[in-house]
């Protein structure tokens, strides 16, 4: 089992970026793990495995990139163009599993 921590979040203007940190509790190199975020439900926007795979929702395309650090096992979300609607409390897990951390809360207002 893994566990995870997320940190980064933050109070950000429309438009602005952060970047976001999961620190995993073992090693991440074999593992398909995804950025989620939680608004009304929980749902997943991003995810990174293999050699280079990545996915995302359709809402943040374009504009979050997903990305890791196997010797810290640490997996990035890389923020920009924030929107009001991308607040939300934001977890990583691997797929599959609900290994939920602390989270990290988003908030993009003006």
């Amino acid at each position: 089992q893994q566990q995870f921590a997320e940190s980064g979040g933050g109070l950000v203007q429309p438009g602005g970026s952060l970047r976001l940190a999961c620190v995993a509790s073992g090693e991440i190199s074999s593992d398909l793990i995804g950025w989620y975020r939680q608004r009304e439900r929980r749902e997943e926007i991003a995810r990174v495995g293999g050699r280079a795979f990545t996915w995302y929702h359709d809402s943040v395309k374009g504009r979050f990139a997903i990305s890791r650090d196997f010797a810290k096992r640490t997996v990035y979300l890389e923020m920009n163009n924030l929107k009001p609607e991308d607040t939300a409390v934001y977890y990583c897990s691997r797929i599959g599993y609900s290994e939920w951390g602390q989270g990290a809360q988003v908030t993009v207002s003006s």
